[in-house]
This record gives C-alpha cells, sequence and structure tokens, in this order.
C-alpha cells in the first residue's frame, strides 16, 4: 500500500509560518518540535500545526508546496482558516 503524502503549515513559536510535504504527518510535526525538523524550524519551536491535506503522491505533494510557499502570509492563512 502507498503511503499518502500530505501538505502542510506550521506556526512557528516567533509567529512564523512554515510550509512542508511529508508522508507521516504527526512523525514530522514530532520532528520540528524536538529541533529535529529543518533548520528553518530547529529554534523556532515548539510548532503548531495550522492547516494539512492529503495530496496523491510525492510529486503532487511538490506541487502543491510550490504553489503555496507563493502566496503571500495572509492567503496562507485564510486557506488555514478554512
Amino acid at each position: 500500500m502507498k503511503k499518502r503524502w500530505h501538505l502542510y503549515i506550521i506556526e512557528c513559536r516567533d509567529g512564523t509560518l512554515y510550509t512542508g510535504i511529508t508522508n507521516d504527518l504527526a512523525r514530522r510535526i514530532g520532528e520540528h518540535n524536538r529541533g529535529k525538523g529543518c533548520r528553518y524550524t530547529r529554534f523556532r519551536g515548539p510548532v503548531r500545526l495550522l492547516y494539512a491535506e492529503s495530496c496523491a503522491g510525492r510529486s503532487g505533494a511538490m506541487k502543491r508546496e510550490a504553489r503555496i510557499k507563493a502566496l503571500p502570509r495572509a492567503k496562507k492563512l485564510r486557506l488555514a482558516a478554512g
């Protein structure tokens, strides 16, 4: 069975937003909170999950990530709010 990929937006302790992809959302958020996620969030934890969506595969998740990262902060927050 293929794992589902997820696009996610988290809010860091300093109020900044980070967008990423993963095939194990709970594990990845835990990594961010332990300072093991990525360089950007390493010293900005703890983080809070604002938004997540499932994608068909890694390629689709990466394309969606690129589109989301190009959005201004206000639009990312609107997306997260629903």
